[in-house]
């Protein structure tokens, strides 16, 4: 067979044997971030290109090299977003939310788009999951999304993550520091890499960010930026700190953590994996207090951080991290002859207004075909419906799993089947219960823990 075309490099297609995993991740972190007190929002997958130069900033890689930009019919030029905070900082101050209660909190699901080199862990079409938090200049909103982001990496039970952060200060303390490593790497500028010999002048804490081996050796000298920060950011960050200890929160201060993106001011912090190889920021974030008002708003301050969703699942993966089953079929019902075939979908429509799972063949298969198929996408249960069984108004149903077998009568079958499948359940539950299992399929998020702990 030949194709017309393929994917886009960079892109991927999430197959039903796998969207189901992502379905559950985003459905426990929106719950866990509701419980947070954040509050969906969704905004447009393209906005003006301005919005995305200004707020990320004119010198970063992203803006420089990564960003998908087009002019649309009308001659404006748009860009495919790059993150998620722009976007939801933009709708912050158009629709005027910063004149309800503060703070406001939101949190998003998003494709993003930046033209990247694909590799694993790194897609040029990738899911966002985000929170920002916007009123507080206090430690505690930082703690707060820093402890979200940790509820989450602990009820999916992902492994071995580790939470650094640093204050790389405010604009004003961050002059000082600027000038030292400039100093500092102008001296060495032989040993740096041509993409660091650009950011030199541009942005030269970028190069702490730099993932060649020469430059990673030159830097472990380079000026450390918690030595240049004001009394306020210092007490700023020591606030962040003692708040994290007290939750109980396990983590390291690394001041070379720097972020990508030219908004951050003060706390910013990073979650690693060591599943991800060169890859090994699963979720990253911090303060933003500058970048409402370079978007033409009033000094607001703001916090918040963006996730990895293809990242995360990866850390699931490798780790084997419990997840639920994929969905199946609870009942197929097997037509038998014509008079079956125009019964069934009487019959599952019933059902399925009741909730319940049920499907009919609509391919016109032979019996044995129809068990075959019913079997291959391990539908729970089986019905045969035929002229036999509406004279005798006697509908068989089979367990597929353990070949048990209920005579039920045509006329109460949608709630003698309803019935049956929450009995069914109940028992499988307190078999497991009384093993000290919990099967995946059956976890509830509103327990509030990771699976492991039920």
């Amino acid at each position: 067979m030949s194709l017309i075309t393929k994917a886009v490099r960079g892109t991927t297609d999430v197959l039903p044997r796998d969207s189901f995993k992502n379905k559950y991740i985003e459905d426990a972190l929106s719950e866990i971030a509701e419980k947070f007190g954040f509050r969906l929002i969704r905004t447009p997958v393209f906005e003006h290109t301005e919005l995305c130069s200004r707020s990320t900033g004119e010198e970063t890689d992203i803006v420089q090299k990564e960003m998908y930009t087009f002019n649309d019919k009308g001659g404006r030029s748009l860009t495919l977003r790059p993150e998620g905070t722009a976007g939801v900082a933009r709708a912050f101050l158009e629709h005027g939310l910063f004149n309800e209660a503060l703070p406001q909190k939101y949190y998003y699901i998003s494709p993003c788009y930046r033209y990247e080199k694909p590799q694993a862990g790194r897609f040029r079409e990738f899911y966002q999951f985000g929170v920002e938090s916007f009123g507080s200049p206090y430690p505690d909103a930082d703690v707060e999304i820093i402890m979200t982001a940790l509820h989450f990496f602990e009820f999916l039970c992902a492994e071995n993550i580790r939470l650094e952060v640093n204050s790389i200060g405010c604009p004003e303390c961050r002059k000082t520091y600027h000038d030292a490593l400039y100093g500092y790497f102008d001296k060495n500028s032989a040993k740096l890499c041509a993409t660091c010999l650009d950011r030199l002048d541009r942005n030269p804490m970028r190069i702490l960010d730099c993932k060649n081996p020469e430059c990673g050796d030159l830097c472990r000298g380079a000026p450390v930026v918690l030595d240049y920060i004001c009394g306020g950011c210092r007490e700023h960050f020591e606030g962040v700190l003692e708040g994290l200890e007290n939750l109980g929160a396990d983590f390291t201060v690394n001041p070379k953590i720097v972020r990508g993106l030219d908004y951050y001011t003060r706390t910013v912090f990073e979650f690693i994996s060591g599943e991800l190889g060169a890859q090994a920021v699963v979720c990253g974030g911090g303060r933003y207090d500058r970048l409402i008002e370079e978007l033409g708003g009033s000094p607001m301050p703001a916090c918040g951080f963006g996730l990895g969703l293809a990242r995360l699942q990866m850390i699931l993966d490798a780790q084997n991290a419990p997840m639920p089953d994929p969905p199946v079929t609870s009942l197929f019902i097997i037509s038998a002859d014509g008079e079956g075939f125009s019964l069934a979908p009487e019959m599952c429509d019933e059902l399925r207004s009741m909730g319940v799972s049920a499907e009919y063949d609509i391919c016109r298969r032979s019996v044995k075909a129809q068990m075959k198929y019913a079997d291959k996408i391990n539908a729970d249960y089986t019905a045969v419906v035929g002229g036999k069984e509406i004279r005798s108004r006697i509908i068989n149903v089979k367990n597929m799993g353990s070949g048990k077998q209920y005579e039920m009568e045509l006329e109460t079958f949608s709630d003698e089947f309803g019935t049956l499948v929450v009995r069914d359940t109940m028992q499988m539950l307190e078999d497991s219960i009384a093993k000290e299992e919990f099967p995946a399929n059956l976890t509830l998020l509103d327990g509030g823990k990771g699976k492991k702990d039920k």
